[in-house]
């Protein structure tokens, strides 16, 4: 007699709380962080195998579905570390943060466990379903994908360079995987054929032929991207140290976070300027210029790194673990909080905009194909 099939999704809600409570066991009688480490890692294959025996071979047709199952284990501890380390349980991680990872219990460790065990949980969850149904998930993909590089891009990067890097123990490796499967699961999501809508050669070309100003919302767009833009480049140079009074001013009295020795705001400063600022430039001339075909696909990624590093960033820079003399003033809260959402509202709202209505960045019919339907 043959047991039904659990269904796909709820692999990691039946098995995640189990498992971590099991690594809450481990990780107590363990007495070196390495000891640790090799504990996480044999936790994730035995969650593995129950994976391949629970749900069969037939979901394992995608690889992206062992990730996404693997992965949501570990947002759901991630939940549980951002819980403790704000007071609300106790007695379930403890042992791994201060032994393994103490720069969790940093106020940008918590934000990102919560972001983690919160948003990234979620799109596990979708995406494993939509696997399961035989549907397309290549935008959720997209968007977790920028929003999982942003977050340990720049979490691995503050720990090399800021404070904590003198703590740096062998569990610390343990986010190297964190880097190369997001890459190679990338790779895949932009090898999936895309959903094309269906347009005809008339009216992707009557929406080409539209100039900026017969387009309001575009251009709306390109004024907020402008401004994101000048904003990026400005933040940029308050973290290297720019000596103009604004610059001064700006750093010790709108965003003194910007100062905090662990790093993470420097790095994250530094990787708008230096990635997001170019691609804002990209942004605007895809909104200008007709048939930029990678821009609904990049502006899903760009939404996701964004989306993850505004809330870490606001979150931090207001929590009670950050130091005080870098938290972010009272007087200038409101300021802050409008000019950092408008800053994280942007990249949503293009790629919506793309989403809605892609035919102004499909690649032209060509002339023929075009006079051919025409005459038909």
């Amino acid at each position: 007699m043959q047991l039904p099939a659990v269904p796909g999704a709820l692999v990691p809600s039946l098995l995640a709380v189990p498992v971590a409570f099991g690594v809450n066991g481990a990780t107590a009688l363990a007495d070196s962080p390495l000891a640790l480490m090799l504990t996480a890692v044999l936790v994730l294959i035995v969650l593995f195998s129950i994976v391949f025996f629970v749900s069969g071979v037939s979901h394992f047709q995608d690889p992206l579905f062992c990730v996404f199952v693997v992965f949501s284990f570990i947002s759901a501890v991630d939940l549980i570390i951002s819980l403790e380390e704000d007071g609300y349980i106790s007695g379930f991680a403890e042992v791994f943060v201060r032994e393994g990872e103490p720069y969790l219990r940093t106020a940008h460790g918590i934000m990102i466990c919560y972001w983690d065990g919160v948003v990234h949980y979620g799109l596990y969850l979708a995406m494993i379903v939509a696997i399961g149904r035989r549907k397309s998930y290549r935008n959720l993909g997209l968007f977790w994908l920028g929003s999982l590089m942003m977050s340990i891009v720049v979490f691995l990067l503050g720990n090399l360079i800021g404070k904590y890097s003198s703590d740096l123990s062998p569990a610390f490796l343990l986010n190297l995987p964190y880097v190369l499967i997001p890459a190679w699961a990338g790779a895949r999501l932009f090898q999936q054929p895309k959903a094309l809508p269906c347009f005809s050669p008339e009216k992707v070309a009557e929406e080409q032929r539209k100039r900026l100003y017969q387009r309001p919302q575009d251009a709306g767009l390109v004024l907020l991207l402008l401004l994101a833009a000048t904003f990026t480049f400005f933040r940029g140079m308050v973290v290297l140290d720019c000596p103009a009074d604004s610059c001064f001013e700006y750093i010790y009295q709108h965003e003194p976070y910007l100062r905090d020795p662990v790093a993470y705001p420097k790095v994250q400063m530094l990787i708008y300027m230096f990635y997001v600022l170019p691609f804002f430039c990209l942004c605007v001339y895809g909104l200008v210029l007709p048939g930029c075909s990678w821009l609904p696909d990049w502006s899903l990624v760009c939404a996701g790194a964004v989306a993850q590093a505004q809330f870490s960033h606001l979150g931090s820079s207001l929590h009670a673990r950050t130091p005080f003399p870098y938290q972010t003033p009272e007087d200038v809260w409101w300021s802050f909080l409008l000019t950092n959402l408008l800053y994280a509202l942007g990249p949503q709202l293009l790629a919506f905009r793309c989403l809605r209505c892609p035919a102004f960045f499909l690649p032209a019919a060509p002339a023929s194909l075009a006079t051919g339907k025409k005459h038909q």
